[in-house]
């Protein structure tokens, strides 16, 4: 099933945390630019023990699969990705619209080598205000730092 008509929105639950973490890692797998700096246990970790407690995340469901999800804490969007053969149907537009409707601000990193989701976010109004060097980050990957104003 790949009809972006019949993804739903809804929470995630703490039984959604393997399949979140496996969207992250085929989503990070499919840049040849993203060092793999953790294994499959250490993402469902980072899922289940810190994302998944700490954030609001809202996940999208077609039939009984995950096919993306968005985590948001206060005015930060923490995470948002797809599994890659579901990107380009309007399915991160609907996530990150979604999750991001009450708020005045909203505020994310993004890595500079990562095109696809720069003319993404700023197709959503965010504006690059600050770009780094990749030090303050795990990848050690020059990022930028996006904001989008009501």
């Amino acid at each position: 099933m790949s009809d972006p008509t019949k993804v739903a929105l809804r929470p995630a639950i703490e039984p959604d945390a393997g399949a979140i973490a496996k969207i992250m890692r085929a989503a990070l797998g499919s840049f040849d630019w993203m060092p793999v700096i953790h294994t499959p246990a250490e993402d469902l970790a980072f899922i289940r023990d810190i994302v998944l407690p700490r954030q609001r995340v809202t996940v999208a469901e077609a039939g009984n699969d995950i096919v993306g999800f968005i985590a948001v804490s206060g005015e930060w969007v923490e995470q948002l990705y797809l599994d890659p053969a579901w990107t380009g149907k309007g399915i991160g537009s609907r996530l990150l619209m979604d999750a991001t409707a009450s708020l005045s601000a909203v505020t994310l990193h993004c890595f500079q080598a990562n095109n696809g989701a720069r003319r993404f976010y700023e197709r959503h109004g965010f504006r690059a205000e600050s770009f780094g060097d990749g030090t303050a980050n795990e990848e050690g990957l020059p990022d930028i730092l996006y904001v989008r104003r009501s």
